[in-house]
């Protein structure tokens, strides 16, 4: 089993910026993808970014150019800087990893971009 926990969210003005991070414990030496997905109110989950051991990542299209995903896998780590943050960016963020068999998530942090 792989446990998830996030940190980082909170509220910021539009045009700021936040990072999140994920850090992974338990069986987590079998993490191939880590990443972050994002749930807005009345809205599905939709990918954010993802980032497999290799380094190999994975963009949601309409972040690419703010969102920077990045990964520590000595420590089981993974990071999104956020910049230039916008209302529509509010949403729940929950971490997400995929040992080859499952799926793991976290348990979500929100971020809340408003003046």
């Amino acid at each position: 089993q792989v446990q998830l926990v996030e940190s980082g969210g909170g509220l910021v003005q539009p045009g700021g910026s936040l990072r999140l991070s994920c850090a992974a414990s338990g069986s987590s030496f079998s993490i191939n993808t880590m990443g972050w997905y994002r749930q807005a109110p009345g809205k599905e989950r939709e990918l954010v970014a993802v980032m497999a051991s290799s380094g190999f990542t994975n963009y949601a299209e309409s972040l690419k150019g703010r969102f920077t995903i990045s990964r520590e896998n000595a420590k089981n780590t993974v990071h999104l800087q956020m910049n230039s943050l916008k209302p529509e960016d509010t949403a729940v963020y929950y971490c997400h990893a995929w040992d080859y068999l499952k799926n793991y998530w976290g348990q979500g942090t929100q971020v809340t971009v408003s003046s």
